[in-house]
């Protein structure tokens, strides 16, 4: 059994004092799993990425009214913070807390509107993201305050057998249009190099890629649903999104 798992039994049940800095918990293990190549299944105790995620609005609304659901275990003591999942069984509560992060405000009957498509997207089976929050915002109430200041034009991925492969790209920003080429280990990573090249040209801060998971569901059928989840660090803050 893995130290994170037996933790909180030794510091709450069996009031045993140890060395152990609980709030180093999470980095040491996410540093085990990046060079061991075991993936940290996301409900283990502790450290698991969903752990101290809120799935329900009654949690949520509870969280907000002075903590009504407190208990010893909570997710700043080992280097985490609550989160608040977007999908079928949200509630407005879900919906402030996502707000809150993105430093939005909404009215009552905003909140409600935007709270009733994402019960939509997720009785569809949708993933829904704080970063998603804005475009849903913009969609449902019709102010058009989202533009596209980023906008890929067009795009071409080539793969010729001894060559690298090779990307090029037109991409909007501001309404000017780039161009720009770039060879790479793959395709993806020649995509982004041509439009880093972009960015580079520009002077303009790009995210940096942390992590990302590719999710292929059991039954070997060449159309199954395919899920990948994308970490990055942008400015300082993480933002993980899921295509």
């Amino acid at each position: 059994m893995s130290l994170s798992s037996i933790i909180g039994i030794i510091s709450d049940h069996l009031h045993v004092k140890t060395n152990i800095d609980e709030s180093k918990l999470t980095k040491v293990s996410k540093l085990v799993e990046t060079f061991s190549g075991i993936r940290i299944p996301e409900n283990k105790p502790l450290i698991g990425d969903n752990v101290f995620t809120q799935t329900c609005g009654v949690h949520a609304d509870g969280d907000a009214k002075n903590n009504l659901y407190f208990n010893n275990l909570l997710p700043e003591r080992f280097g985490r913070v609550r989160q608040y999942a977007l999908g079928k069984t949200s509630g407005k509560a879900n919906i402030k807390k996502n707000l809150e992060e993105l430093g939005l405000e909404l009215d009552q009957e905003s909140i409600q509107k935007v709270t009733a498509k994402i019960i939509e997207l997720g009785d569809k089976k949708k993933n829904v993201t704080t970063e998603d929050l804005p475009y849903i915002i913009s969609d449902v109430l019709h102010n058009g305050t989202i533009a596209k200041s980023i906008d890929f034009k067009n795009y071409s991925l080539s793969l010729t057998n001894g060559l690298k492969p090779i990307a090029n790209i037109s991409v909007s920003i501001g309404g000017k249009i780039y161009e720009q080429h770039a060879s790479g280990d793959g395709q993806y990573d020649a995509f982004m190099k041509a439009l880093w090249k972009i960015y580079n040209s520009l002077d303009k801060e790009h995210p940096k890629l942390v992590d990302y998971i590719v999710t292929i569901p059991p039954g070997g059928k060449t159309d199954a649903l395919v899920e990948t989840t994308i970490t990055w660090i942008y400015k300082d803050k993480q933002y993980r999104t899921k295509p």
